[in-house]
């Protein structure tokens, strides 16, 4: 069990417990404590960390002392929450763009480019689409049926496979949108919910009319130059979480690995925690844990809340890590490829880390790091597989993929069980009736990547909301107000 000291400064100051210590726990510590900069310390924080390390899914780690990232490798730069948060705690100048972002898809049997001036897999230019290769001629002509096609309706929420493919034929979800969708949910197309997954595609899609039409607006609409859509720290992404933890100890917080919470009441002064075995008393908490850890720690208290904590759903993955010596590779070109599952391959991305990120390939210059992903919602048998496996069933998919024929001299397999929230049609509405029903609880905030999006930004965003949810429940004197 690792620590920090508590400030003696703070300890006038209402007591908080923050529940998990992944970036969102990390997040909501800082904001509380002033850590970020972005308001004065309103609580004395502890976080408590079941696992042996923080960052949860961001897990920056080395491979024959080569720097790698072991969970997320970048964030999305369009919105402002990571980069605001990276250059609080010191990472400003270590933010990069991708080296390249030119990224194929490897379907029909061969590896294709990904068609220009798409969204989310939903073609604005049906010559782009034509020249990648990646339709047949028929689900070509289909695309070009749909301006003239009748509006199809849509309520509140759609499923995004299911819309997509009444505009503009199922072949364009199999092999767009689904491999694009799949890197980030791991989910499934049909079921994955438009409202919270492209809610701009939800837009066009209410409006009525063509969606190739509207998607065309869109991007016609966009600035000319928006920048890159993804930034990387060098290191790796796992350096954000250990900078956060770095300024929330400068800042007074108390800092526990290795600490399950096993127990969690209320009290009338406020919640009572039992951590690692030590109890802790405390005016307010915020749980920034998975869903089902949610639901195990509030079935006693808030039986409501728990049930619908309980549904939310979540897919495992696998990520192989791979080093390769230059000396020894026919290097490939680009940033990777992505595989959409109807063709039947074990993997379902490769990135090409050392040539997506320069910090990298600077970091090592004899060698070459590569990764893929295996798993998705429903098909996470492949978890199971061993180590050994699993990385011979990628290096045959890049031999046939990328023409890839050398050994690794290094690997490394990392399995994210349960590690992405789904959210399929109707989430939207699930979060809203978790949140009224975890109002009537004082002192009680939750977040985390089950509720407003499973993206680092995202799910920083979601640990700022919570702290200024208990920020502003309590009492200027560490009680719970009104």
């Amino acid at each position: 069990m690792h620590s920090s000291t508590t400030a003696p400064a703070h300890r006038a100051l209402p007591h908080v417990v923050v529940v998990g210590g992944g970036i969102a726990g990390l997040a909501a510590a800082a904001r509380l404590s002033g850590a970020d900069g972005e308001a004065p310390p309103a609580a004395r924080v502890t976080l408590v960390e079941a696992g042996p390390r923080l960052g949860g899914k961001l897990h920056a780690s080395a491979l024959e002392g080569i720097p790698v990232d072991l969970g997320a490798e970048s964030v999305l730069a369009r919105r402002p929450e990571a980069l605001r948060l990276a250059r609080a705690v010191g990472l400003g100048e270590a933010l990069q763009p991708p080296t390249t972002a030119r990224a194929a898809i490897w379907t029909r049997g061969a590896l294709r480019p990904m068609p220009a001036r798409q969204l989310m897999g939903v073609p604005a230019d049906l010559d782009a689409l034509a020249a990648s290769g990646v339709l047949s001629a028929q689900g070509l002509a289909r695309v070009a049926e749909e301006p003239s096609l009748p509006p199809t309706e849509v309520g509140a929420d759609v499923s995004v496979g299911g819309y997509v493919a009444a505009r503009v034929g199922r072949e364009v979800v199999e092999r767009l949108v689904e491999p694009l969708l799949g890197g980030v949910y791991a989910g499934n197309a049909d079921r994955i919910s438009m409202r919270m997954a492209v809610p701009q595609l939800l837009a066009v899609a209410q409006r009525g009319g063509s969606l190739t039409e509207g998607v065309r607006a869109l991007l016609a609409a966009a600035p000319a130059d928006p920048g890159p859509v993804f930034t990387g720290i060098d290191g790796g992404i796992g350096r954000l979480p250990l900078a956060v933890a770095d300024a929330c100890r400068a800042a007074g917080v108390e800092l526990l690995t290795g600490t399950p919470v096993t127990g969690l009441r209320r009290t009338p002064d406020g919640w009572s925690c039992v951590a690692g075995g030590r109890r802790l008393e405390a005016d307010a908490v915020v749980l920034a844990v998975p869903a089902p850890a949610a639901a195990a720690l509030l079935a006693d208290q808030a039986p409501a809340v728990a049930a619908e904590l309980a549904g939310i759903e979540y897919a495992g993955m696998a990520l192989v890590t791979l080093a390769f010596r230059r000396s020894e590779l026919a290097v490939p070109e680009g940033s990777g490829f992505l595989v959409p599952p109807v063709d039947g391959q074990l993997i379902k991305a490769s990135t090409f880390s050392s040539n997506k990120w320069g910090w990298l390939a600077a970091a090592a210059p004899d060698s070459f790091v590569l990764r893929t992903s295996v798993g998705r919602h429903g098909e996470e048998g492949d978890l199971d597989r061993d180590d050994a496996d699993l990385v011979a069933g990628s290096l045959a998919a890049l031999g046939a993929a990328a023409g890839i024929t050398a050994r690794p001299y290094a690997s490394t397999v990392t399995r994210w069980r349960g590690g992405l929230p789904q959210y399929p049609v109707g989430h939207a509405d699930t979060v809203e009736r978790i949140g009224a029903l975890a109002a009537a609880l004082p002192g009680l905030a939750l977040c985390g990547a089950a509720y407003q999006g499973v993206g680092i930004p995202a799910c920083i965003g979601s640990g700022w909301r919570a702290a200024d949810l208990v920020r502003g429940a309590l009492g200027a004197e560490g009680t719970m107000s009104a």
